[in-house]
This record gives structure tokens, sequence and C-alpha cells, in this order.
């Protein structure tokens, strides 16, 4: 997959101000400071397409990304979405507002929502906050697959060691696990991978 353009589309406070659901559409979500908006320019090869901030958890908004590539068809054109991160809260299943009622009504109610990326520190031990949300996504049976970012930051056999025992966390709950990317903004690894997961998805 190609990618020939990415274009900010509009930035929404909640479901009913979302642009229209003509498009197939891929979230990126994480905790505060995940580099979530490094991932987003890298992945689609355009520098400053999400501001990357210094400030954990400046993201508000939910923000929608035009992407079109190419293949041997005809150009086609799908939806990258930047949703506000879940901070240090407390994910609570019964309480979900408590990570963010506009990502809750997003995630639940957008028919053209095909996966959520969940992003991860590989440089962290498995976090509850991660493990709760991603056991949250698993019961409303919403598609989902993890990246782990930052992955230039420490030894692969340091991140081969956090992958396994966030592995072993999820395994606890859950009997198969969901794609597992890893990544690297400064780096650009993963990128082809990833890339070749959302076209698949699309096709």
């Amino acid at each position: 997959m190609k990618i020939h353009s990415a274009q900010f589309l509009t930035s929404a406070t909640n479901l009913r101000d979302c642009p229209p659901g003509d498009l197939p559409e891929f979230a990126m979500i994480g905790r505060s400071n995940v580099g979530k908006s490094s991932l987003i320019n890298m992945l689609a090869a355009r520098r400053n397409l999400a501001r990357v901030s210094s400030t954990p958890g400046k993201t508000r908004l939910l923000n929608f990304f035009d992407i079109t590539t190419a293949a041997s068809a005809p150009a086609s054109k799908w939806r990258l979405v930047d949703l506000p991160g879940y901070g240090y809260a407390k994910v609570a299943q019964e309480q979900r507002a408590d990570f963010n009622e506009a990502v809750a009504d997003y995630i639940e109610r957008r028919e053209t929502l095909l996966c959520v990326f969940v992003l991860i520190d590989s440089r962290l031990e498995p976090q509850r906050i991660d493990i709760d949300f991603i056991q949250w996504l698993g019961e409303r049976d919403m598609p989902h697959a993890l990246i782990l970012t930052k992955t230039d930051k420490q030894s692969p056999t340091a991140t081969r060691a956090k992958v396994d025992r966030l592995k072993q966390a999820l395994l606890a709950w859950r009997a198969e696990l969901p794609p597992i990317f890893l990544t690297s903004s400064e780096t650009k690894s993963g990128r082809p991978d990833l890339l070749r997961f959302i076209e698949q998805t699309l096709t």
C-alpha cells in the first residue's frame, strides 16, 4: 500500500459532530505521551499532519484525517481517527466516562470503524489502564490491534521481554491475542506491517 495523500479533515467533540460515515475508519488511542501523533505522522508519511505536543494529554478532540492510497486498483480512501488519550484515569467497565464519553460513543456506535489501534509504550511493564481498556474493547467485540511504540529507545531484547509480559497479562483473561505491532516513529520500523494490515482489513 502506497499513500498518495493525507490531509486533516475535521475535529469533533462528540459522535453527533463527526463527519458523515462514508469511509472506512481506523482509530488510534493510548495513554498520554505514548507517541500517538508521531505515529500518525510516520504512518501517513507527513511530518506535521498530526500536531506533536510535549504536554501529555493535550488531545481533547476526535481528529479525522483523510488518507488516499493506490494499489493495482484505482485510488481508494479511508480515514485515520486520532482519539483523545485515556490519560491516567481508571477505566471502569461500568463507568466508561472515566476515560472519555465521546470516545466510548464513537467506538460503540460508529458503523464505519473497522479497527481500534491501542498504542502502548514498549518500555513500560504492562499497565492496568491499558489492560482494562483492551478488555473493554473485547467485551464489545470491537476489532482491535496493539501497537507498541518507541522501540528504538531500548534494545530488541528488552522489547521482546516487555512483549512477552504483555502477552502473559492478556492471556490471563482471553484465549487469543490481538495482532501486535512493534514500531518506532524515529526509525519508521513497523510501518510496512501496519500498512499491510490496514490494506488486508480494507479488502
